[in-house]
């Protein structure tokens, strides 16, 4: 559909002012977009290193735990070892006393297990706590790296947020200046089309569709009287001096 306005050019160049306004706003709001996902993602690594060095002081106390109810099981077998050597010491039939013997010999080496056991977990302990120490450190610099880039993430969110209103003042300015009608056909392009709603016409073809132009449209668009839209698209179409109407070879 063609519309005839006057001065053309003046109201193509203000559409092209428009849209690329347009697309600084949809930049803008991409890159504010983006930006709570990002935030969230630091929370989710800071919360991860956190995680693992609750899980590491935990194998502490379970290593530590386990340590103590074997010194305990240790205790009770040398009190076993004590009392079965004093009924020992009372009996006086020789049955008795080498049954009594064979448990206090039973008890000292289940003592041994059990110390044998208690050493392992020492050392399973040193190691625990070591590896906990490194994951506090992991932690601290974790949370120090996001405090600090979300507070980037911030300072840049703020950013964006005034450029992007100070551009949508302008952008509402530039918008006025264009004649209603045309500013409606350019806004319903701008939903279809995304930030393209104009396009350039080079070597005959529609530099939005990439499809080739009739004779009459690529001459309307030379003339600069009307504003001419592709009849494939319905992007609004422009031409400049540095474009050619020829079709490519």
């Amino acid at each position: 559909m063609v519309v005839s306005l006057p001065l053309m050019l003046e109201v193509i160049e203000k559409l092209l002012i428009l849209q690329d306004r347009d697309r600084k706003i949809r930049r803008l709001q991409t890159e504010l977009a983006h930006i709570e996902p990002e935030r969230q993602s630091l929370k989710t690594k800071t919360a991860g290193a956190s995680s693992d060095l609750e899980a590491g002081k935990q194998r502490v106390n379970q290593v530590e735990s386990e340590r103590k109810r074997l010194e305990l099981e240790i205790e009770a077998r040398q009190a076993q070892v004590t009392r079965y050597a004093n009924q020992q010491l009372e009996t006086r039939k020789n049955e008795e006393y080498q049954a009594l013997a064979q448990q206090i010999q039973t008890c000292k080496g289940e003592i041994t297990r059990l110390e044998d056991q208690v050493i392992d977990l020492m050392e399973q302990a040193e190691a625990a706590q070591k590896e906990v120490v490194r994951l506090r450190a992991v932690a601290v610099a974790a949370q120090q790296g996001a405090d600090d880039l979300v507070a980037q993430l911030g300072e840049r969110e703020k950013n964006l947020q005034k450029e992007l209103e100070e551009l949508q003042s302008a952008r509402n300015q530039q918008a006025e200046t264009v004649e209603a009608g045309v500013r409606a056909r350019y806004e319903r392009l701008l939903k279809t089309k995304g930030d393209n709603a104009l396009a350039g016409v080079n070597h005959g073809v529609c530099g939005g569709c990439h499809m080739k132009l009739p004779t009459q449209v690529l001459v309307a668009c030379q003339a600069e009287q009307e504003v001419v839209s592709c009849i494939n698209c319905g992007r609004i179409l422009y031409y400049t001096r540095e474009m050619s109407l020829t079709a490519a070879e």
